[in-house]
């Protein structure tokens, strides 16, 4: 258990992280989200100790990390987003020099690793010979070699290709299983994939902190509806699809958005994408409102709001949960 209690951290007049309070349970995958410059990397170099809190507290099982960093730290396993690897050595010889370096038995730990690391076609090869994939491979089992209960990952399939970012995340899933793990990303498909819980920072701030599967609905509706009609203004069709019930909000589009599908043809049409509010469902009043008024309907489409539209939302917005 983990937990974060009102912590913030400043750089002279600069406040990097403000009053920011949360808990991880033991086995949770957490994905930790956030613009540049938001504080993700902060706040996760707090929670490993390598950076002090200029308030607040952090504690790992009910213990303030600062009261015995060194027990604290033993529990955590962190892999940076560009792994410090010695690519002169041999990824064997890597593995066992860090085992070495940090107390463990490297008959033990090499080929462990080395099976759960998938490294076994590589551990014979010079770091510097790797693809990005592989060594991302050996900074995670870097990380692992002290077998932590608390694994921090950041940026952990930057620069993959499919292939790679497919097994990388495969190997997190696994290694899951026993421990918990904090993941910072820009990438949010791999969150939905990957992340039992999603915290996302901004400006400092903590602004959502939700279950993944929950997160649309709590943050800014669950869906929206683009409409696109012929024979009214987009003014006209705004103003009639405010008044439906379960309309949160309406938003014009014309003929100069990508998703235009209006005929060139027509000369008076409109598009509007209508943010619907939770456990709502408007299609048929929107039909219904287009026939009253005789309207062409060219497109009804129902959209999920996806994690990027919520990310939108939370961090361009600042909106905190309710």
């Amino acid at each position: 258990m983990i937990e974060v209690s009102h912590i913030s951290r400043s750089f002279g007049s600069f406040k990097a992280v403000d009053d920011i309070s949360f808990s991880i349970k033991t086995g949770e995958i957490i994905g930790l989200l956030g613009p540049n410059g938001a504080g993700k990397t902060t706040t996760m170099r707090m929670i490993t100790g390598y950076l002090g809190t200029s308030a607040g507290k952090i504690s790992i099982d009910g213990k303030d990390i600062t009261e015995n960093e060194k027990l604290a730290k033993q529990k955590i396993g962190y892999m940076p987003e560009a792994a410090p690897l010695y690519a002169d050595m041999i990824v064997a010889d890597y593995i066992a020099y860090v085992a070495k370096m940090q107390g463990q038995n490297p008959k033990e730990k090499v080929p462990y690793l080395c099976e759960i690391c998938g490294l076994a076609e590589v551990m014979h090869k010079n770091i510097s010979d790797l693809s990005r994939g592989y060594r991302q491979r050996v900074g995670l089992a870097h990380a692992l070699l002290n077998d932590p209960e608390i694994l921090i990952l950041d940026e952990p399939t930057s620069g993959l290709d499919p292939n790679q970012i497919r097994d990388v995340r495969n190997l997190i899933k696994e290694i899951g299983k026993t421990r918990t793990v904090i993941i910072s990303t820009h990438i949010l498909s791999e969150v939905e994939m990957l992340c039992d819980r999603v915290i996302i920072i901004a400006q400092g701030k903590l602004v959502a902190d939700s279950p993944t599967n929950e997160l649309r609905v709590r943050f800014g509706g669950s869906a929206s509806v683009q409409v696109q009609v012929g024979g009214c203004t987009n003014d006209e069709l705004v103003t009639a699809l405010k008044k439906i019930e379960g309309a949160e909000a309406v938003t014009s589009m014309d003929s100069t958005s990508e998703e235009w599908s209006v005929p060139n043809r027509v000369q008076e049409a409109a598009g509007a994408v209508v943010s619907v509010a939770a456990g709502k469902e408007i299609r048929t009043s929107i039909t219904k409102l287009i026939n009253e008024n005789k309207w062409d309907l060219y497109e009804l489409v129902l959209k999920r709001n996806s994690l990027e539209d919520v990310f939108r939302t939370v961090t361009t917005k600042g909106g905190e949960e309710e």
